[in-house]
Order: structure tokens, then sequence, then C-alpha cells
């Protein structure tokens, strides 16, 4: 791939205030703004420039600017960019304006994310050339959840790792990201009250070694000891790192199942009590969950949750809820007394049960629950038996659903029953899913929103996330090569609306962005990542 020359032939489609104006395509910028107007014209900022405004981003702005060689000088004469916060309460607090004439560049915006916005707008633009176009953009994003999944569970990559990822989230406006912290392989945040989940949870004696689909039938382990968790300290440093780049980190806490690496560190939290287990080698469906009936083990999740909600300020605390087999549950004479007990009907809906009781204690502390779409009690997997899912008991309202797998219409039926989706579609979403699987092409085809979605439950679909499941990425290269270049076409997805999007446009623009991130090390052509 070589960087993609700006377009000569340009195609006029109207006048305005006496310039002419140009094809929408004729802007490089991903995701491409859902109003673009571009005059005759460029204005080369191979000059000096003054930054103006009520902005507390102008030292952001001038160190961007910095970065593509553009000087900054507090002089009148010089050419001025303006930052201007106007505070309209009406706007959406994404939104943005971007003008460039030959007098001066201004970008306005209701809050400081929507002025934020406008500046990787204009990043990207620079990306391209000093020489900027002349243009107007109004823009403002299709949906209000647009997320990136880290799973560090599996693999641990570390802080400069993420640090790297939520960089590249805020040049494509991403503004959530979504930290897979727990799972059976490993467990990555540190809980001062159970320090065992990291002294033990945190290692493991061997890996499995495989490749995508078909890793978990290897019979290869590595034989060499994997470790690695993040204190509280660290979480603070990058929750900043990202709150500087408007993103929300959304933690993910696994339960009731994917808790082998839990109760390998405290063993009365499994269904078998004082049976011990060691963190697992191997990846996949593992049986050990949570005894969600042990009201102690309740309490253990409560406080696992007060610590992790104290940490992060998001309104959204993540907490998996899929995959669980059923079989410990159904071979225990505890848990079944506790299911008659409480006229629970299924083990599905003692899982609903479980995940109502966690909402409410979420919901106490001013914050809402998320699940992948188990969560409801439907079956979604061959090991789970039908009789297993008779549900009587309705889900909490306020918990959002994270749809991934399963019929597009259980989209359809939670939104019916009051919820909020985020729909994460495995099969358009996965990015350990290859390019064969997923290529470029079929990622920027996905659209949120399910064909015949009636109009009225729409809003309920509040947005995508992309998933970077790590079983068979064990190291930083290897997820950067699963992510890029699909992040930017799940980015325009997730912002730009839908007749507005152009894969032949993004196909074009993509290009400057491969170049800068190739230049980066963060990106490797190869065939592997053709865009088709």
């Amino acid at each position: 791939m070589k960087k993609h020359a700006v377009l000569a032939i340009i195609v006029l489609f109207g006048m305005m205030a006496g310039n002419l104006s140009y094809a929408q395509s004729q802007i490089n910028i991903i995701p491409y703004p859902n109003t673009v107007l571009r005059q005759e014209g460029f204005v080369d900022l191979n000059i000096v420039v003054n930054i103006r405004g009520n902005s507390s981003q102008n030292g952001y702005l001038q160190k961007l600017l910095a970065e593509r060689g553009i000087s900054v000088k507090k002089d009148k004469k010089s050419y001025p960019i303006y930052l201007q916060l106007t505070n309209d309460t009406s706007e959406n607090s994404e939104s943005y304006a971007l003008s460039v004439t030959k007098d001066k560049i201004e970008i306005k915006a209701p809050t400081e994310t929507g002025l934020f916005y406008g500046m990787q707008s204009l990043n990207q633009l620079l990306l391209e050339s000093i020489q900027l176009p002349l243009l107007t953009i109004k823009d403002t994003p299709a949906f209000k959840w647009r997320a990136f999944m880290l799973d560090e569970s599996r693999h641990f990559h570390g802080a400069q790792a993420v640090k790297d990822i939520l960089d590249e989230m805020a040049l494509l406006k991403l503004n959530t990201f979504h930290w897979h912290l727990t799972n059976d392989q490993g467990w990555r945040i540190e809980i001062k009250k159970y320090p065992l989940l990291t002294e033990i949870g945190s290692k493991r004696d061997s890996t499995q070694i495989g490749t995508w689909p078909t890793g978990t039938k290897s019979t290869v382990y590595d034989r060499k000891p994997y470790a690695g968790f993040y204190t509280q300290e660290q979480i603070k440093d990058i929750i900043q790192y990202a709150a500087e780049r408007h993103i929300t980190i959304v933690p993910e806490i696994a339960m009731p199942g994917h808790a082998s690496a839990a109760i390998a560190a405290y063993p009365w939290l499994g269904v078998k009590k004082d049976t011990i287990i060691s963190v697992p080698a191997k990846f996949g469906v593992m049986y050990d969950i949570f005894d969600v009936s042990d009201e102690r083990v309740r309490n253990f999740l409560k406080d696992v949750l007060e610590e992790t909600m104290a940490l992060f300020p998001s309104k959204v605390i993540h907490i998996g809820g899929d995959e669980v087999r059923h079989n410990q549950w159904k071979e225990s004479k505890q848990v079944n007394d506790f299911m008659k007990e409480n006229d629970i009907a299924s083990y599905a809906e003692l899982q609903v049960w479980f995940t109502n009781e966690i909402s409410r204690f979420v919901e106490r502390k001013g914050k809402r629950v998320m699940g992948w779409n188990e969560i409801m009690g439907v079956k979604l997997h061959d090991y789970v038996n039908s009789d297993d899912v008779l549900v009587k008991q309705p889900l909490a309202k306020n918990a959002i659903v994270h749809f991934w797998k399963g019929d597009v219409d259980l989209i359809t039926d939670a939104v019916k029953k009051g919820h909020d989706v985020v729909n994460s579609y495995h099969n358009y979403t996965y990015l350990d899913y290859d390019y064969n699987k997923i290529p470029l092409s079929k990622s920027y085809s996905f659209e949120p929103i399910p064909a015949g979605l009636p109009l009225e439950y729409q809003d309920r679909i509040l947005g995508l996330g992309c998933q970077m499941w790590s079983e068979w990425t064990p190291t930083v290269t290897a997820i950067n090569k699963h992510i890029y270049p699909r992040l930017a076409a799940y980015a325009e997805v997730g912002w730009t609306r839908l007749e507005n999007k152009d894969f032949q446009r993004f196909e074009k623009n993509i290009q400057t962005l491969v170049t800068y991130w190739n230049a980066k090390g963060l990106y490797q052509i190869s065939e592997s990542t053709g865009s088709r």
C-alpha cells in the first residue's frame, strides 16, 4: 500500500457564498464527518500559528501541531486557530464544527469533548498534508457507544500497550475502552481486600499454544510460567490517560462463569468449596463457576465490585455473564436447595436472579451493570440444555445487554423489554478472527441497528463494540496485526450515519492512516490484512 495522494479531479455540486464546493469524498478524515462542505482553495500551514479561545485544551493542540511540524507563537499577527467552547446544552455533547478559511481555523463545540474531536479531524487533515482544504464541517456521532475491548486475562500486555491503543482510539473518536480484566486464565486487577486474587490468580504454570479457530484442540503447551496484573495505582494512571483523551474505561469482572482464576485463589468461591484447582493453562470454557447460592460468595463479588467501582469513574460496570456451564450447579445439593427455597425454575434463571442482585447492588452505587446476552437467560450454546433456560423472572430493566451471539431477534426481544443494547455480533466485530473470516470490507459493512427493528426501539441501540480476545495473540505485535486497520472501520461504523458511509471512499482514506501506523510501528502490511 502507498500513501494515497489528494485526488486531482473534483466534482462540482453547488455554490455557496460565491465559492465552489467540492464532493465530500475529497476530505480525508476517518470516521467520515456527517456534514461536509468543501470550498475552492487551500491554506498552507507552513507558517507560524497562534492558538486562541476559551478551551482548556490549547496546550494539547499546540503539542499536536508541533508533531506535524507547525510552529505556535503568541503573536496577534500569526494565523489564528480558535478553540471556542459554546456550552450549548441543546447540542450533542460530542458534536463539533470545524471551519478552515484563508483567514483562520475555527473549532466550535458545546463541550471539551466536542472540541477534542474537532481537533482530531484537524489532526487527520494534517496527516495528509499541512496544506489544508478550505471547508466547513458540522459533525455529530451516529451512536453514543463506540467501544474497543481488550482482553488481558488470557494474555497480559501492560500499561504502555494500553496507552498506545488509547492514542489510536482518540484519533478515531472511539469513546469507550472495555477492559476485560478477569477470566479463567488470569486475574489482572489488584483487589486489596483479597490479595490472593493477584498473588495466585494472576499466575499460571503454562500456556496452551495454538491458532484461531482450532487452538483449543491443541495439545501443545509452552511450559513457561506466566504472570501479570495491574496495581490500583497503575489503573488510576491509565484511567487518567484515557480521560485526557475523552475515553471512558469500562472494566469487566466476569461472573458467575469464567471464574477459575478466582477459585484457584480462594477455593471456597467455587461450588466444590475445598477442592484445590490451578489457574488453567488451557483456553476455552471451563467448568468451575462461582457458587452464587452462597451468601459469602455473593458478598465477595460485591466487595470486588466495590473496589472496582471506587477506581473507575464509569457509570457502567461489565459483569461478563457469558458461557456459564451449569454442570457444577446441577450436581450441588446446596445450589438446588437454594433454587427450591427461592422458587427459581432453572439454572439460567438462577443466573438471572444473581444478575439482578448484583444489579441492585451496583445501582445503589449510582451505576448500572452490563453483561453479555446470556444474562437474559437465553440458550446460546450446545452445552446448555433447553430445560435449563426456563426463566420466569425478568432481567433488571437497568441492565445493558451486550449482544454477541445468537439470533439477532434477541436484540429485538431485549429492546422491547426496555433494555439498552450494545451490538457486538461476533461474526462482524471479533478482532481475534482472522482477515479471511472478517475482512476490512465486512468490518465496515456492520450495522449496529438490525434490519427491520422498529423505529420506536432504535434509540435503545447504544452503539457497538469491537473485541480483541487474546487467547491466540500473546504479543503486542500479534494483537496489532488484528486491530489495525479494522479499528478504523469500526470507528466509522459508530460515528458516520449509514447514509453517509462509502466503502470505496474509506478504502482510499485509510491509506493515510496505514502509512501513519506503519511509521509508528503499530501496523505491518501483509497479505493477511487485505481489505476485502
